[in-house]
């Protein structure tokens, strides 16, 4: 089922429960958007919760629990849990119970409050400003919800959990951290004395159904033609760089493009916290690890760049390329390694480019800038550019093919791109996809590999997007 049907059939969390009463709501910004409704404990309620919690942690080894199964751990303290209500007669009704049990268990098993939004589909990032504010960010617009932490001391022990779970530690002395869930969300965390006012969590999700690039059709984030040629692109083993701003959906978008590369290719990733979705068998999936509290131990993007070079990978996927290892992967684009993909953070294609030479001076080789850039314009053969614009939608801008040097200046020719006409009542953006007119060099490589493809998806032809 596309993304957009998904919208279409969403229904509201908890109306499938008979139980389920709604006593808290986001209310979106879009009227079109279905609200968040949470079934929340009222704080008499809470005290019940406390008490039963600290009751349970008195009497629980949580040193039996955690050799436990999951499915048994939380089994067995939901039994223990509904005897202490029972033992104290605590006066709620069975919805009541049920809830108290369920978040007891979640505040020793699971993700505390988190529970509440980590399994709402529509939602693509929580952002904890401290243990009373939590966003949510939805069909592109943020909104505060109802749900908080007890305190500071609750909100640190859920990082806590989140990190060790995939060996990862922060404290005081490392009070930052990269991490993520078992489901590939991508968390990060930072703490006092760097987060002044209290922890800070931020989790961005990806939906388990790989988004394709029909789906991006269908909500307007590129026009039909484009989407074709990017399948394209992919095929022939074209060297793309996938540039855009933080949330514009660089990640989506080498996921979607990743549905194109034939199943008999060897593809390694290489990533800082591996959250791509590719779906093959014939794949090897790398991640970086920090160093450890001896400071030591610590393999960077770069160490597994080079190494994936002995690995025998028909194409390399770099989740961002960020640093030294820049100048390994034009190294590997040069040099057999076809069909590679990154992203990379910048606002133009050209400033992407000049991100990439930046990151080449990095790594320490003292070479001219004609040398960097004649690499750079060897290596690299497309440019996509993303933006998340004010109405939340995402939106392939530019499609750029770099065609050579012209002295010290990397030539490029813009293939397609989105052109803005203003704003709509309801905030959102019109405007249209325009392809050029501009037949990219890379057509006539299409030609010579086999796939055939007319020359009207380059013609001046406009697709309206709102």
């Amino acid at each position: 089922m596309s993304l957009k049907s998904r919208i279409q059939n969403y229904s509201k969390p908890g109306d499938s429960h008979p139980a389920a009463k709604a006593v808290s709501t986001v209310h979106s910004e879009t009227p079109s958007v279905p609200p968040l409704t949470f079934d929340l404990l009222n704080p008499k309620e809470l005290e019940y919760k406390e008490k039963v919690h600290k009751k349970l942690m008195d009497i629980l080894d949580l040193s039996l629990i955690v050799k436990m199964a999951d499915t048994d751990a939380r089994k067995q303290i939901s039994e223990i849990a509904r005897r202490i209500i029972d033992e104290e007669s605590i006066p709620i009704v069975a919805r009541t119970r049920q809830l108290i049990v369920n978040e007891v268990v979640n505040d020793i098993l699971g993700f505390g409050p988190l529970e509440h939004l980590l399994y709402e589909p529509t939602i693509a990032d929580i952002l904890v400003n401290g243990y009373n504010s939590v966003y949510v960010e939805r069909f592109g617009r943020l909104e505060k919800t109802p749900i908080t932490f007890k305190d500071n001391a609750h909100l640190l022990k859920v990082i806590d959990r989140i990190v060790t779970q995939v060996g990862r530690r922060i404290d005081e002395s490392s009070p930052l951290v990269d991490a993520r869930l078992m489901d590939g969300s991508r968390v990060n965390a930072i703490i006092p004395p760097l987060a002044i006012d209290g922890p800070s969590l931020s989790i961005r999700r990806f939906t388990q159904d790989k988004m394709q690039l029909q789906d991006m059709v269908a909500i307007g984030s590129l026009s039909q033609s484009m989407a074709d040629v990017f399948a394209n692109m992919v095929k022939i083993r074209l060297n793309i760089l996938v540039s855009g701003g933080t949330g514009s959906g660089k990640t989506t978008m080498l996921n979607a493009l990743s549905n194109n590369i034939p199943i008999h290719e060897r593809i390694v990733t290489i990533e800082d916290s591996a959250e791509l979705q590719l779906k093959m068998d014939n794949l090897v999936r790398l991640e970086t690890r920090p160093p450890n509290i001896e400071g030591k131990g610590e393999v960077t993007q770069r160490d597994l760049v080079r190494n994936s070079l002995r690995m025998r990978p028909d194409r390399i996927i770099i989740g961002e390329v960020r640093g030294q290892e820049a100048f390994d992967m034009l190294q590997a684009m040069n040099t057999g390694h076809d069909g590679s993909l990154t992203t990379i953070h910048a606002n133009t294609p050209r400033d992407a480019l000049s991100r990439v030479e930046n990151m080449v001076t990095m790594a320490g080789f003292d070479l001219p800038l004609k040398t960097i850039r004649s690499q750079i314009a060897s290596a690299i053969n497309v440019v996509l550019q993303l933006e998340r614009m004010e109405d939340g939608k995402r939106r392939v801008v530019s499609i750029s093919e770099i065609n050579s040097m012209e002295g010290d200046i990397i030539t490029m020719s813009e293939i397609f791109r989105y052109e803005r006409r203003g704003v709509d009542e309801d905030g959102n953006i019109i405007g249209r996809f325009v392809s050029t007119g501009i037949i990219p060099r890379c057509h006539e490589r299409m030609k010579q590999r086999g796939v055939n493809m007319g020359l009207d998806a380059y013609v001046d032809q406009t697709i309206s997007s709102s």
